[in-house]
């Protein structure tokens, strides 16, 4: 099976799996239902709940027990871009080729749906039929990724450097928790859900490192290089935002070259496994690769 057709089979699994987990939009509150849908189904890379399941793929985890991190992971990354689309934060209105949440429906609407996702990623880990311990292990670990030590708290640090000049390590600290911290929650989820040893856990932290900061660098170049049409969301905002990015510190030619060079991190990190992590080398190429 080629890594597209299986990143296929996981995603429709993952799309149905989401469906039957989010509230029906036909009971109450209704509008709050509606938009909860609307910010995660039919649409996105499924990137992270890609990264649950390949990591747990290297060490033989079972699909049934790898689907709630999974799904978890994409409601916390479904509600944090509710959140960051707002106008208070990014003030977008295009995302994933449609209109934001909040244009959708309404800001209120929005934060509610945000705080809803957020609250039902953390209920189906709770809930997951898998050992105590695992359990516990997924909640501690999507926990931080999401909190102050994490994704809320590299979006601050976005937050406070708009319309400044960051040096190389501070824009490179914002993404680790901004962006990185997700990615790596999913990666060691994944690898939890297999029983992974620990110095197994810390190979594979290394590989998420990598490739959370490849995608972000990926995701500064296509804003320099690419249409709305072709994101799905509005080109040129950090450049309007006047936000440093790697193309802005580095040059494009710069930031092309960081990219390669966190590709080698990521096949270092992964050198001592096999055909089992082709699922993770596939997603690290996918990730740097990608043209939206």
């Amino acid at each position: 099976m080629t890594a597209e057709v299986r990143f296929a089979d996981w995603r429709a699994r993952i799309e149905a799996r989401l469906d039957a987990a989010l509230p029906s939009s036909a009971q109450a509150p209704q509008g709050l239902h509606q938009a909860m849908r609307y910010a995660v189904l039919g649409g996105g890379k499924r990137m992270r709940p890609l990264l649950v399941m390949a990591a747990g793929e290297v060490f033989g985890a079972s699909a049934d027990d790898l689907d709630a991190p999974a799904m978890a992971v994409e409601l916390i990354h479904a509600y944090s871009l509710v959140h960051d689309d707002l106008p208070a934060m990014d003030d977008d209105a295009l995302r994933r080729g449609k209109p934001t949440t909040h244009v959708a429906f309404d800001e209120a609407t929005a934060i509610l749906a945000g705080d809803a996702l957020q609250a039902r990623a953390f209920s189906l880990l709770a809930d997951a039929p898998v050992a105590a311990t695992l359990r516990v292990g997924c909640l501690q670990a999507l926990a931080q990724a999401a909190g102050a030590a994490g994704m809320c708290g590299g979006q601050a640090l976005d937050i406070d450097a708009t319309g400044k000049l960051q040096s190389m390590d501070e824009l490179t600290r914002m993404h680790a928790l901004k962006t990185g911290a997700l990615i790596r929650a999913a990666v060691r989820m994944g690898a939890l859900c297999g029983h992974a040893q620990e110095d197994d856990l810390q190979r594979l932290d290394r590989f998420a490192d990598a490739l959370g900061l490849a995608f972000q660098v990926r995701d500064d170049i296509l804003d320099v290089e690419a249409s709305s049409e072709q994101l799905g969301k509005t080109a040129g905002k950090d450049q309007a935002q006047d936000k440093s990015t790697f193309p802005a510190l580095l040059g494009l030619d710069g930031a092309k070259a960081e990219l390669s060079g966190l590709v080698q991190v990521m096949e270092q990190a992964l050198a001592g496994y096999g055909e089992e992590a082709d699922s993770l080398r596939a997603l690290g190429r996918l990730a740097v690769e990608r043209d939206h």
